[in-house]
């Protein structure tokens, strides 16, 4: 008899997670109709067929709904981190090669849904308050990756540097594969490509 792993849905959290959904995709949609900047909470919420103080609920700000997937980034790099190899990574080789592995768990999981990276990556280049944030939350993850490397026994300078090597690899992807999520992850993957072959060199 077989098991299922996964619990199953109640109806509560399946209509919470349909109108949680429901405020991305109308938000989205209006800010490519009219830019982010004019788009109103009130606009959000009528046009998703919600009170306001049901938007609310789930974002603090219209800003909240741009980075609504940063928890699905979270969860993707964590799972990667669990089931990356366990044995001591002590040289900057060995830090580069699971860096990769964690990057491209982060590019992959943008690359699950192409249309919301591509509104995305347009509303972070072209509004600073955004990029800002997306800046920062990178920098998130870089300091994630360079604990998760001195947990497995790189030492700290190694680490370091793994960790900021990694990032300027997405952000060299970001740059090159713009509005694209496919291209940025094949991006990233050439990237690391250059960057293992300079450091073998």
């Amino acid at each position: 008899m077989s098991v299922n792993k996964f619990p199953v849905e109640s109806l509560r959290d399946r209509k919470r997670r349909q109108t949680r959904e429901r405020i991305i995709e109308t938000a989205f949609a209006l800010f490519m109709e009219r830019g982010f900047d004019v788009v109103t909470v009130d606009e959000i919420a009528q046009r998703a067929e919600i009170g306001r103080t049901t938007f609310f609920r789930y974002f603090g700000d219209k800003q909240e709904v741009v980075f609504s997937t940063e928890d699905d980034f979270l969860r993707a790099l964590t799972a990667a981190m669990r089931d990356a190899p366990a044995e001591p990574l002590r040289d900057l080789a060995q830090a580069l090669t699971t860096s990769r592995l964690l990057l491209l768990a982060i590019c992959t999981e943008a690359a699950r849904d192409p249309g919301h990276h591509a509104v995305y990556h347009r509303l972070v280049t072209q509004h600073p308050e955004l990029e800002d944030r997306h800046t920062r939350k990178t920098r998130h993850y870089a300091d994630l990756l360079e604990k998760h490397l001195i947990d497995h026994g790189t030492p700290p300078a190694t680490a370091v540097l793994a960790a900021q090597l990694t990032l300027a690899c997405y952000q060299t992807a970001w740059r090159l594969g713009g509005h694209d999520a496919t291209a940025v992850l094949r991006e990233a993957n050439d990237a690391f490509d250059l960057l293992l072959d300079a450091t073998a060199a």
